[in-house]
């Protein structure tokens, strides 16, 4: 009788110390979200960053700019240690901005779209670029058509992102090929340039940029899902907006004979030195253990990179302060980072990962955001199925707030590369609705982010890093 009131007991003492549990965690992720909400300065420096220093290409004085800058808020912060990491990068340059029309067959009208050049992109001269058009929509008809109906002409891709996908992000990927490789397949052929519909659901005159490569010596990094070339002949390649894409179609069935004019003066000149910008909280027990929260300083230049990738940058950092905020020693050590060159090279997240390699560095999970500052959904997660299915578990801490999607499958651009090293990916998922409607474009500015929506976003990932803090994987 005694050993059996001994075990009731001990299971009690057990049931009361996870009950204990589960109701501090609950209140500590509940003082996170305040913190965030009240007190939070991840609005205030996407401000910063957006209007004080713009958009931040690659090898660009914003970029370095920017570099500068987070360093100094994450020491203002008082971060325990604050460093960079030097990266080469690329240089590429838009130059004057952009110009292109449609010169019908007849008669002498024109009619100007708005067009920019895609990333990575060589321009076109001074003189421009005028010749026929030929519309595609996929690489199997630009095939089919062949370099006698090809050669010296001006390949139109006009395949639209998928408007029945609701996830965008999907729509997307099947869409960007063209962008991608559209320059590359099209000089097979024997095409002098190429023009891309925007990678936007939405129909306006704004067009979106976005890297573009001509094979191996690209500074893309889809080469492992497309195949790629040497010695590829390198042709212009811009994109027009949607309304652009819909009137030149359009145009283009009633008079099959029109031409295209558009002139570029983009260039790429020598690498420049940069860095990531890391700093991290140690951790007071488990310290080799590595949680890493991150997002890409670089933008793209037409906008000020409010939401692709500036938002990420400062929900990283805010993620560290709240712990410091709310006086959360953390067991595991807590990294931010803020990578470089996500947008036309990934040098940043592969410098990154070559280092980790190279410090044996042990990194249990790395999360990304990089899907713009809309209000937060959940997370999708990658790697080992019982560290997914742990992660999933903890879906109950975070529907109160509205994240009611933790999924498998997830991770982002720039911790990719240490998916080699056994590290759990992660990638905070947000609303996509609107957010191909700014990505790559002029209208990607400080504007378009919602404050609370940026700062739950925030709050979602400092929660998740306490989780994972608290009970590893």
């Amino acid at each position: 009788m005694k050993h059996k009131i001994k075990l009731i007991s001990l299971a009690y003492i057990i049931s009361s110390n996870m009950l204990l549990g589960q109701t501090n965690d609950s209140l500590v992720i509940r003082k996170i979200f305040s913190e965030a909400l009240s007190n939070g300065k991840s609005y205030e420096l996407l401000d910063h960053l957006c209007n004080n220093i713009g958009g931040r290409l690659s090898g660009s004085p914003q970029a370095a700019k920017a570099v500068e800058w987070s360093k100094q808020v994450m020491e203002d912060f008082g971060f325990d240690r604050v460093f960079l990491q030097e990266v080469m990068v690329p240089h590429w340059v838009r130059g004057e901005k952009e110009y292109a029309e449609i010169i019908k067959s007849k008669g002498s009208e024109s009619i100007a779209v708005p067009v920019c050049a895609l990333g990575g992109s060589v321009g076109t001269g001074s003189k421009g670029i005028t010749a026929n058009v030929v519309e595609v929509h996929n690489f199997e008809e630009l095939e089919k058509l062949g370099g006698k109906k090809l050669k010296g002409k001006i390949v139109f891709y006009n395949r639209p992102m998928d408007p029945t996908h609701i996830t965008t992000f999907r729509a997307y990927s099947e869409a960007v090929d063209q962008r991608w490789a559209g320059a590359m397949e099209a000089a097979k052929y024997g095409a002098i340039g190429v023009v891309v519909r925007s990678m936007t659901l939405a129909l306006d005159d704004h067009p979106h940029t976005g890297s573009m490569g001509y094979g191996n010596d690209s500074n893309g990094y889809y080469e492992d899902e497309i195949s790629v070339e040497k010695d590829i002949n390198k042709i212009p390649a811009a994109a027009i907006s949607t309304k652009g894409a819909e009137l030149l179609s359009s145009l283009l069935k009633k008079d099959p004979g029109l031409q295209f004019h558009f002139k570029m003066s983009c260039q790429t000149l020598p690498d420049v030195k940069s860095y990531n910008v890391v700093g991290e909280i140690k951790g007071s027990k488990f310290t080799e253990e590595i949680i890493l929260v991150g997002g890409h300083l670089d933008s793209w230049d037409l906008g000020d990179g409010a939401h692709d990738d500036g938002a990420g940058c400062v929900q990283a950092i805010e993620v560290l302060r709240i712990f410091k905020a709310l006086n959360i020693r953390p067991k595991r050590t807590i990294r931010a980072v803020l990578f470089m060159n996500e947008e036309n090279g990934l040098r940043g997240g592969k410098k990154y990962a070559e280092l980790a390699k190279t410090n044996k560095e042990k990194h249990i999970a790395a999360i990304e955001s990089d899907g713009g500052g809309s209000s937060p959904r959940g997370f999708g997660v990658s790697g080992k199925t019982e560290q997914v299915d742990k992660i999933i578990s903890w879906t109950k801490w975070f529907e109160p707030y509205g994240h009611y999607q933790i999924t498998k499958g997830g991770g982002g651009a720039d911790i990719s590369p240490l998916k080699d090293q056994n590290v759990t990916l992660i990638g905070l998922r947000v609303d996509s609705q609107r957010y191909f409607d700014y990505h790559h474009a002029v209208t990607d500015t400080f504007d378009k982010v919602n404050k609370r929506e940026l700062e739950l976003g925030a709050a979602a990932m400092a929660a998740l890093v306490y989780l994972l803090d608290e009970y590893g994987l």
